[in-house]
């Protein structure tokens, strides 16, 4: 199998392609565009690594929504394919660009256009960073609760293109529980508003959590409308270690049953402890991370605590927050860890809460059967598994055997009654599993919905379906 999964489209014709960028050198202002070949090899790939056959035709900077209204619309009408991007964190291919692409480079689209504390909303740009918005929310006694792993890099716009996760999904939800409204542009340049700016809204057809999730398929999006959340009066978090990951699986779904809804619940097995640091290994098998929050934090926390205490090696609670960001710091650090070990095929699959453990078993046993060493972390509240397989980084594309531990993961989520992806995307390192999900009548329903939103199929071809 391909390292760079189902091939790209690629523009239709060298003549469209240079008119194209003759167009865009005329309309768009000087900084706003990049043709020089060593400057777009940046630009071909994300974190993911997928390595698409070829490099970008160019890249266009956008600093504000008329750029890419511009940019589409000679896209569009000369049929030239555009891969929208953010900062490049995404973990599934879904910002690969390959030969004859027009890469469209949203980061610089990076203003918070309104923060009101009285209806604890925010309006973005799609390149403001996850962290920042969240630290603009804290000074307002708020917070903008989507907390994936990456938020110090992440932008909005990309984490609203993926629909991410993160570690408060337990009790907060996805991206999706955050976005009101969108701005974003259809494939031949027309400017869409979707969505509102109150909590409640019905009317019509719920496109902004279709576009939520959508990878750039689409429209590209170029302002958010935000749910922002007062900051808890409290937090309480436990770090349990545990003789077996299986083990601290059972725990943290004796949490739920026990009618306990943490913020966040967080597993790191031992390989993953290893590689962080060795010292942690020592401690046991597995972690489990558990925060409780609000008014009740220290009751729910004791709670768990007594759950926990029969179960683990060692149990240790803070209500400190210095504190806490330490015991955290195990998870955040998890990726960046493996990354110095090889070169990591992040996968993201759910299954039921219920069965947490039993997929964890069945992913060490496929580990061992193709020879290929996974490490697990889990959003352990949601049945958010990340079985993570490192490749030597020198090799040319990935492994057989790695490909094939990842399609039985793949069809082992499918089997427990979960699902592909929980937060990161589909991506091409997904795609050619996507039907298997969806069922024909649906997967059949979304690529209508795609040709309507974009009939010439410029916006990121060969990804997501």
């Amino acid at each position: 199998m391909c390292d760079e999964g189902p091939e790209l489209v690629t523009a239709p014709a060298t003549t469209a392609s240079a008119q194209l960028l003759g167009l865009l050198a005329r309309d768009l202002a000087p900084d706003r565009l990049t043709t020089d070949r060593a400057a777009l090899a940046p630009y071909a790939t994300d974190r993911s690594g997928t390595r698409p056959v070829g490099s970008p035709l160019a890249v266009v900077h956008a600093r504000r929504t008329e750029d890419v209204t511009v940019t589409l619309r000679h896209a569009h009408a000369l049929r030239v394919p555009v891969v929208p991007r953010g900062a490049g964190t995404g973990l599934s291919g879904g910002a690969s660009a390959g030969e004859g692409s027009l890469v469209l480079d949203l980061s610089g689209m990076n203003r918070v256009l309104e923060l009101s504390a009285d209806d604890q909303l925010a309006v973005v740009e799609p390149g403001v960073i996850t962290a920042e918005l969240d630290r603009a929310a804290a000074a307002h006694g708020l917070r903008y609760t989507p907390d994936p792993a990456s938020a110090a890099l992440s932008t909005i716009g990309g984490n609203i293109a993926t629909n991410a996760g993160g570690l408060r999904c337990a009790k907060y939800g996805v991206t999706r529980d955050s976005v009101l409204g969108l701005e974003a542009v259809l494939a031949d340049g027309t400017v869409l508003r979707t969505g509102r700016r109150t909590v409640k809204g019905v009317t019509g057809y719920d496109l902004t959590a279709l576009l939520t999730g959508s990878e750039g398929t689409l429209a590209v999006i170029t302002s958010a409308t935000l749910r922002l959340r007062p900051i808890p009066v409290a937090t309480a978090t436990l770090a349990a270690y545990f003789s077996s990951f299986e083990r601290a699986a059972e725990a943290s779904y004796a949490i739920a049953r026990a009618g306990v809804e943490p913020a966040l619940a967080e597993l790191v097995d031992g390989p993953v402890l290893q590689a962080i640091d060795p010292a942690l290994r020592e401690r046991g098998a597995a972690l489990l991370l558990v925060q409780c929050d609000g008014a009740g934090a220290a009751a729910e926390a004791a709670s768990v605590a007594r759950l926990l205490k029969p179960l683990a090696a060692t149990v240790e609670t803070t209500t400190d927050p210095a504190e806490a960001e330490a015991l955290l710091a195990a998870r955040r650090l998890a990726l960046p860890a493996l990354e110095r070990l090889g070169r990591p095929l992040i996968e993201d699959i759910v299954v039921p809460r219920s069965r947490l453990a039993e997929a964890a078993s069945e992913i060490r046993a496929i580990s061992v059967r193709h020879d290929v060493p996974v490490f697990t972390i889990a959003h352990a509240a949601d049945g958010n598994l990340h079985p993570i397989i490192v490749v030597d980084p020198s090799l040319p594309g990935l492994p057989d055997a790695a490909w094939e531990a990842a399609g039985e993961i793949f069809a082992l989520a499918l089997r427990l009654g979960g699902t592909l992806t929980g937060e990161h995307g589909v991506g091409v390192l997904k795609r050619q599993w996507v039907a298997d999900e969806l069922g024909p009548a649906a997967h059949a329903l979304q690529r209508r919905l795609r040709e309507a939103f974009d009939p010439r199929g410029i916006l990121n071809p060969g990804k997501s379906l």
